[in-house]
C-alpha cells in the first residue's frame, strides 16, 4: 500500500484532538483498516518527515442508525494515535 492510502485523513477538529497535540505532541489519524502499526509509522514519517516514537490503534464500531423505518450501520474504521519526537510538529494546514 502507498502511504496516501493508508493515511485517510488526520483527526484534529475535536477537542482530545487538540489537547493531544499540544500537551502530549500526539495527533490521530483515520487509516485505512488492513493497516498496521510498522505501515502506520513509515507512512507518517515519510508523508510528513517527522520521527514517530509510538503508535496506538485502535478499532472504532460503527453506530446503528435510523434510516426511515429502518436501521442501518455504519462502517467500522481505525482509529490511529500517532506519538512524534519531541520538539517536532506535523502541520496538516501548511499549503491552505
Amino acid at each position: 500500500m502507498l502511504p496516501e492510502q493508508i493515511i485517510k485523513r488526520p483527526l484534529t477538529l475535536t477537542e482530545k484532538g487538540t489537547r493531544l497535540q499540544e500537551d502530549e505532541n500526539q495527533y490521530m489519524f483515520e487509516v485505512h483498516p488492513k493497516a498496521n502499526k510498522i505501515q502506520i509509522r513509515d507512512a507518517i514519517e515519510t508523508l510528513f518527515s517527522v520521527k514517530v516514537t509510538k503508535v496506538r490503534t485502535l478499532i472504532m464500531r460503527g453506530r446503528v442508525r435510523r434510516m426511515g423505518r429502518g436501521h442501518a450501520k455504519n462502517q467500522n474504521w481505525k482509529k490511529a494515535f500517532v506519538s512524534v519526537a519531541d520538539g517536532e510538529t506535523i502541520d496538516f494546514w501548511e499549503g491552505a
